[in-house]
């Protein structure tokens, strides 16, 4: 979608004036993990008009492959307003106009499904399944159990305006059980399905991914993963592992949180490829996020993979101590004073 945030702050009756960027899910993760040095491509459609092409040449300009997105003659790109409140505020609003959109056509029909497979990991949202029957129906197909399915990554993302009369717990439950990777707030988890109690009752309704990751705010994420024998790659054929691992976030100064679960899921993602242990790959999925929370839009640049890598490794002390402010991915002090008592 084309994401229209306004000039300054205030509710949106107010705002007389919009800066225009990109926005959605799946293309924030598709860029994320090009700009961490990933091979990624982004599959969807947009309408034959300006705004569409500004979406496709914002995404392709992060080096994603946009080769199999389709232009629809007949149907508009999304459209999207935000303030600048940040989500979890009450003062946040968000106004949607994407009904009959170019996006919202997409079927297992009209979208390149062998470009959609050929990849090791398949990141899929539950925003996708809201649109329509037909997206729905796409999803469905592509988290099918198949021999020659790749890691099927899915995102709960519950917008509850999207989901006006539909059955959304139905549905994202469904779709969650058939995926190998699952990213669910604990916030949304009681919103969706009633499921309170913390972490490890969201992974007694969710026991069938291999790797469920429970993010919890500001406080951090647990991440629950099944091992199967003789293997580093999850999988849903193996037993339970009894306790999840925890790992905290670093102490951020926020500018917007619009955009960080999605950057969370790509460091995730970008260290699961890189197998790399799962506290790490908690670790950069927090300092993804917080490169996120740091800017006032969608995506940021990510820190470089070796300074990321040096937070990553720090002993938990200096976690600890670590302080994230705006402007931190460009430079190494953030290390320095994550070592000053």
């Amino acid at each position: 979608m084309v994401t229209l945030i306004p000039t300054h702050p205030g509710p949106l009756s107010d705002v007389p004036t919009f800066s225009r960027a990109i926005g959605g899910a799946e293309s924030n993760v598709a860029c994320a993990m090009a700009a961490l040095g990933h091979s990624a491509r982004w599959v969807s459609r947009v309408g034959m008009d300006g705004f569409g092409q500004c979406v496709t040449a914002g995404v392709a300009e992060y080096g994603v492959d946009v080769s199999t997105v389709r232009r629809d003659p007949s149907r508009p790109t999304g459209v999207y307003f935000r303030t600048a409140a940040d989500r979890d505020s009450g003062a946040h609003e968000v106004a949607y106009y994407r009904a009959g959109s170019a996006a919202s056509a997409m079927s297992p029909a009209n979208v390149d499904m062998r470009a959609i497979r050929d990849c090791r990991i398949l990141h899929l949202s539950g925003i996708t399944a809201a649109l329509s029957p037909d997206c729905h129906a796409l999803l469905h197909r592509l988290t099918a159990p198949a021999a020659d399915r790749p890691l099927i990554s899915f995102d709960i993302n519950y917008r509850p305006a999207l989901w006006r009369g539909k059955d959304a717990a139905r549905t994202l439950l469904e779709l969650a059980r058939r995926a190998d990777i699952v990213f669910v707030g604990e916030d949304e988890a009681a919103q969706v399905w009633g499921v309170t109690g913390g972490p490890a009752a969201v992974r007694r309704l969710l026991r069938e991914p291999g790797v469920l990751v429970v993010k919890q705010g500001a406080r951090g994420a647990t991440a629950f993963r099944r091992q199967a024998q003789g293997t580093d790659e999850p999988t849903a054929a193996v037993n339970a592992v009894p306790e999840g691992t925890f790992e905290p976030s670093p102490t951020v100064t926020a500018v917007s949180a619009t955009g960080a679960g999605d950057s969370f899921a790509a460091g995730y993602l970008s260290a699961t490829l890189r197998a790399l242990p799962p506290r790490q790959r908690l670790r950069h999925g927090h300092l993804l996020a917080a490169a996120t929370l740091t800017t006032p839009t969608d995506l940021a640049p990510p820190p470089a993979r070796a300074h990321a890598d040096h937070l990553a490794a720090l002993d938990d002390a200096a976690w600890g101590r670590l302080r994230l402010a705006p402007g931190w991915t460009q430079t190494a002090r953030a290390t320095e004073e994550a070592n000053t008592p």
